[in-house]
């Protein structure tokens, strides 16, 4: 051994240290997430907690695994919140599954950089197959599918904020295109200042920002008294719109709002799209996922008529973040916003497979289909089924609860895994219970607010989740309810 080699020789995990580590992991993982529910849903520390139980600086000198093992309770545990307990009920869900996991460690010990075709041929065509697997479990039409022969198909996302802006930028090259051919005296800037695009005011806040990254006006429609975008409030807003000289391009249909897990009427605004040669996206983030069981798919009627659909198998399938699935009729518009092509990623196989780089906005992308794979193998579509029904009956069995205590009303239709409830009165009396019900920390809950009312919401959250769980959520919350009202 050289003098060099001595210097550059240094300790670092060889295979068996490896397999120890990964045991050790793997029983934590386990124990951590069949006991989640014994621990508190929200940690109570303060910003800056995590600072001084850490070094000021990294080790000089490898530490063993077992010191970062001895960590994990005091440092990371200490400050997390338990989304996974069944007494989380914030937000929408975050998935989470054993074979996802498992996948993500695959994944991780491939450590491809699947930006072409040929820089990870696997990684690209099982995204590919993947894609028309879960298209043929929602129901999609084929003209979204990759096997249809044609140039649709599916592609994995990091968020559904990032697909309804992909999904804008794709809109916004193809109406520059065609409004270029029809005015070639317009500038790009002219043609740019008049694009508009629509949502229904009850969609969720990364629409907005879609239309500020792209650079166009973005109408938020106010909706209809169930809270629905409908055709005919769509069709009087492009209207308008034409009389200003503005051009309409682009529509984001919500199916499954985040305030309260409304419905646009899909199947009106893609009659108005497809008459406007106007862009359609669907955005189903939450409830897609509901899809693959038969009887909710009269909530996507129309669905043939979008450009572009999309929704989160890392929100309510069992497939851990991020994996946020999209499909579209024609990428081509998107391949062409997005296309840059330096010599360093041209391979011989370009044009007959997919390069993901020009369907998304990032260059560098994980093998994501793993994922995908492994939990609709080792679950099966019955089983991810039976998962979905389980927490829309856990959801319900809330509502009648809530509904039993003429306290109590539910402020929306529930049809998936969400409740919106309120307790009656003025919103100062729900915001007071929703401070009582988190200061107790048993159980978590976010608000929101419509039409200046405000009220609470009941996610179903954890796949853990029983009639149990939900029973004792339900006395944390009429124990707070006590204590405000005999406070009033």
């Amino acid at each position: 051994m050289t003098e060099m080699d001595l210097k550059l020789k240094f300790e670092t995990m060889e295979a068996g240290d490896f397999k120890d580590f990964a045991k050790a992991m793997t029983d934590y993982i386990a124990e951590y997430l069949e006991n989640i529910r014994d621990r508190p849903v929200v940690p109570s520390v303060k910003p800056g907690y995590l600072r001084p139980l850490v070094p000021e600086q990294a080790p000089e000198q490898a530490e063993p695994w077992t010191a970062v093992m001895a960590d994990i309770e005091r440092v990371v545990m200490s400050g997390v919140t338990h989304w996974h307990s069944p007494r989380f009920h914030a937000y929408f869900p975050t998935a989470n599954s054993y074979p996802a996991i498992v996948a993500d460690m695959l994944s991780g010990a491939i450590a491809c950089i699947g930006f072409t075709w040929i820089a990870s041929p696997a990684c690209t065509e099982l995204e590919v197959v993947m894609l028309d697997w879960l298209g043929q479990m929602l129901g999609l039409p084929e003209c979204f599918l990759a096997r249809s022969g044609g140039e649709a198909g599916g592609v994995i996302q990091g968020t559904a904020s990032e697909a309804t802006l992909v999904a804008l930028l794709g809109a916004k090259s193809r109406t520059m295109q065609r409004v270029k051919e029809q005015h070639p005296e317009w500038t790009d800037t002219e043609i740019l200042s008049k694009l508009v695009a629509y949502c229904n005011k009850q969609a969720h806040s990364s629409v907005e920002r879609a239309g500020l990254l792209g650079g166009v006006k973005m109408r938020s429609l106010k909706p209809d008294n169930k809270h629905r975008l409908r055709g005919d409030i769509l069709n009087e807003a492009i209207d308008e719109d034409i009389k200003k000289g503005l051009i309409p391009f682009y529509v984001v249909a919500t199916l499954g709002t985040t305030s309260s897990c409304t419905f646009d009427a899909l199947d009106e605004i893609g009659d108005v799209c497809a008459a406007r040669d106007v862009w359609l996206h669907v955005d189903a983030a939450y409830a897609g996922s509901a899809f693959i069981c038969p009887e909710y798919r009269y909530l996507m009627k129309g669905v043939e008529k979008a450009d572009s659909f999309n929704f989160n198998p890392h929100k309510w399938m069992l497939v851990n973040f991020d994996c946020s699935a999209m499909w579209l009729k024609q990428p081509r518009w998107i391949v062409d916003a997005f296309n840059v092509d330096p010599l360093y990623l041209k391979h011989d196989q370009q044009g007959s497979a997919p390069d993901y780089r020009h369907w998304q906005i990032p260059l560098g992308r994980r093998f994501r289909a793993l994922k995908l794979w492994f939990v609709l193998r080792l679950y099966g579509v019955e089983n991810l089924q039976k998962h979905i029904r389980k927490h829309i009956a856990l959801a319900h069995l809330f509502e009648r609860l809530c509904t039993s205590d003429e306290r109590f009303e539910i402020v929306e239709e529930v049809t998936m895994g969400l409740v919106c409830f309120r307790l009656k009165g003025s919103n100062d009396t729900n915001e007071e219970l929703l401070r009582r019900i988190n200061g107790r920390g048993k159980i978590h809950l976010v608000p929101s607010k419509i039409d200046d009312v405000y009220f609470l919401r009941l996610a179903i959250c954890s796949r853990f989740s029983e009639d149990s769980d939900i029973h004792i959520s339900w006395e944390e919350i009429k124990h707070s309810a006590d204590e405000v009202l005999a406070q009033k």
